[in-house]
């Protein structure tokens, strides 16, 4: 049988939703996985139950989880074993870092303390307009980081959320403008060298923007997932297959299935390499976290005609 093309995931999902890593919605949090032959599992883990306030984004290890309940609860399952870094941001309320030690299990209450910082308040304001998407939330949520800059000169966050945005818009220049000024404040910044390589990759420069990415990775000492899953993107864009499926590989042991989509990335990688039955276990897996996803219909397309390709190859010679 002759081999398929991959799914061509552009014409559904964006790059950016893919590199954003935005909050979950649903089925990546709310069902249990399975092991897979294909893709990394999580070693000893367990899980943690975040008590804090309504609608806070809750962030393990600068990776973002999801968001908290109308009871303020988040569990997080698949938190491997060791120290970990906890962010709480809630808006209205000033955020919240503390380390989690490796015996700290079950639940964690985080409490918050309200505050009247306007720079820090035009800032949680401008993080939730540039979620939202769409022309006029991304306008505004540009003159509100704007303004917490100009409160608050030195705030590497609110020129990193305006680089995102002004990419969104492809003012590319002005993006790595922002960059460049949250380096200043902070010269070891992993999350930066993330967008600047996403920046360079939206401008074809695929080399630059892999160095970007790997800059990033030797910042975070090698746990940056966003910069992992970049790698995949340009090496699939540039032929190197077997690249790509080893940094997805990597950024979805590191977001401990919080990210369906990167299944679905490294699904298209297996196939470009011939590699059927590895393409049908990834597919599945997205299927099992997503089974809604917007990927979802073209995968269930074509997946029973990827398991008689891997029937075939599997197949002994005959004689």
């Amino acid at each position: 049988m002759t081999p398929r093309g991959p799914i061509n995931a552009s014409l559904i999902i964006s790059i950016s939703a893919i590199l954003m890593f935005a909050p979950l919605t649903s089925h990546a949090q709310q069902r249990k996985p399975r092991a897979s032959t294909a893709t990394p599992t999580v070693a000893a883990s367990k899980a943690i139950t975040i008590a804090t306030e309504p609608g806070a984004i809750v962030w393990l290890d600068e990776v973002r989880r999801g968001v908290t309940d109308t009871a303020g609860g988040l569990e997080l399952k698949n938190v491997s074993a060791g120290r970990h870094s906890l962010r709480v941001r809630a808006t209205g309320f000033a955020e919240r870092t503390l380390t989690l030690l490796p015996a700290r299990r079950g639940r964690v209450e985080v409490k918050l303390t309200r505050t009247t910082d306007e720079a820090e308040l035009s800032f949680q304001q401008a993080e939730e307009l540039r979620e939202k998407g769409g022309e006029e939330p991304r306008r505004q949520s540009i003159e509100l980081y704007r303004k917490a800059l100009k409160l608050r000169p030195r705030f590497p966050a609110a020129h990193i959320g305006l680089a995102r945005v002004l990419l969104d818009t492809s003012e590319t220049n002005g993006a790595l403008e922002q960059i460049d000024a949250a380096r200043r404040d902070r010269p070891v910044y992993p999350e930066a060298s993330a967008v600047e390589g996403r920046i360079l990759r939206a401008t074809e420069n695929n080399k630059e923007a892999i160095a970007s990415y790997r800059r990033a990775l030797s910042e975070a000492r090698g746990f940056q997932p966003e910069a992992h899953a970049g790698i995949g993107i340009a090496l699939k864009e540039t032929g190197d297959y077997e690249g790509a499926a080893a940094a997805f590989q990597k950024a979805i042991a590191q977001l401990s299935d919080t990210e369906p989509v990167l299944y679905q990335l490294l699904g298209e990688a297996y196939e470009q390499l011939g590699k059927y039955k590895e393409a049908v276990a990834a597919y599945e897996k997205y299927l099992q976290l997503a089974p809604d996803g917007k990927l979802a219909p073209a995968i269930n397309s074509i997946i029973e005609q990827l398991r008689i390709q891997a029937a075939e190859q599997a197949a002994p010679p005959n004689d």
